[in-house]
């Protein structure tokens, strides 16, 4: 079962809009859109703080970073190591 927006408990800070200098900046949760090489993505109930009179999104840093972090290729891979093929030396030439 999917929540509303209004079922949802979010905490509520009175902070005023950067862009407007009007309006109150609240959480709200939409639909992130984003694109990963040639293919969009999109991402529900993302966390936003969005200005009730103009509209300003900013989006939650830390789902930021957590949703670049899912979508980063390396992810789940470990490092590759390199390998040691030993000292070379000038004074003892290659077969």
């Amino acid at each position: 079962m999917i929540m509303s927006e209004e079922e949802v408990s979010t905490p509520q800070y009175n902070l005023l809009c950067p862009e407007c200098q009007t309006g109150v900046v609240r959480l709200k949760y939409l639909t992130y859109f984003t694109w990963l090489n040639e293919e969009l993505i999109t991402v529900p109930n993302f966390p936003a703080w969005v200005c009730d009179v103009c509209g300003r999104r900013e989006y939650d840093e830390r789902a930021i970073t957590w949703l670049n972090t899912l979508l980063s290729p390396d992810t789940g891979h470990h490092p590759k190591k390199r390998r040691s093929t030993g000292p070379r030396h000038s004074d003892h030439p290659l077969p």
